[in-house]
């Protein structure tokens, strides 16, 4: 393993963030060791308590297991880790966007979201559909301001995920929301299609009002395919450049 030292000031995160990417990359690979603490100590530059804190973090993150006896075995992360480290996954260390898993996320967005839909019309009532409404009059009012319509549609998103009352749909929901953020400037354009369609956006908030849940589940799939196909075209060209 080729570890840097860590300035002092960051410590612990620095920590994290320097073995996670080692674990991630697959240069550590699973079912190898991880260095002792003492040892980690010493390539780190850090004190034990830095390195125990980020090796209870990767523990966390479903990265490591620390077995009795101290010995840090390394986990296979796609069998282990949660949602949450798509984030960390989605820009490699040298900063370029990991296309592999952008489309795992656009994959999934576009999946979750009719049935987000659909549960939100069932469950969410006029009071969920009268701030989708809102949301939409806002969108009317930006719609020559692609950004602020970017923006609206994250919003009216989240008011779809809060007012299907799933909780597991909720955290999904904030995962993909943190890392699509990261690559949020550079798909504007790109998703300017459906961003646009505010026809859709207000029928799908009609048929929340009116407890439409196949008309809600319907409108959402073909909304979002709008913003899928686009992207996912732009990956295929991207990857045969690359």
């Amino acid at each position: 393993m080729d570890l840097q030292k860590i300035a002092r000031k960051t410590l612990s995160d620095a920590v994290f963030e320097q073995l996670s990417a080692e674990i991630v990359e697959g240069r550590v690979p699973p079912g190898a060791s991880l260095p002792a603490e003492r040892d980690l100590v010493v390539q780190l530059g850090v004190n034990r308590g830095a390195v125990r804190e980020a090796l209870r973090r990767l523990a966390q993150a479903g990265l490591v297991s620390i077995q009795q006896g101290g010995v840090t075995r390394v986990l296979d992360f796609r069998r282990s880790a949660g949602l949450d480290l798509l984030s960390r996954l989605l820009l490699r260390v040298d900063g370029e966007i990991d296309l592999q898993v952008a489309r795992g996320v656009i994959e999934m967005r576009a999946a979750l979201a009719p049935d987000i839909a659909r549960l939100c019309a069932r469950r969410g009532g006029g009071q969920a559909g009268d701030r989708l409404i809102g949301i939409v009059a806002a969108m009317q009012h930006a719609e020559a301001d692609i950004d602020r319509l970017q923006q609206l549609s994250i919003a009216f998103w989240e008011e779809l995920v809060r007012g299907s009352q799933n909780i597991a749909y909720e955290l999904a929901f904030n995962t993909l929301k943190t890392t699509y953020e990261r690559i949020r400037e550079a798909l504007v354009v790109v998703m300017a299609d459906e961003l646009k369609d505010l026809p859709s956006y207000r029928s799908i908030a009609e048929a929340v009002a009116r407890g439409d849940d196949v008309a809600a589940k319907h409108v959402a799939q073909a909304l979002v395919e709008k913003g899928t196909h686009r992207i996912l075209v732009l990956i295929a060209v991207l990857e045969v450049r690359s």
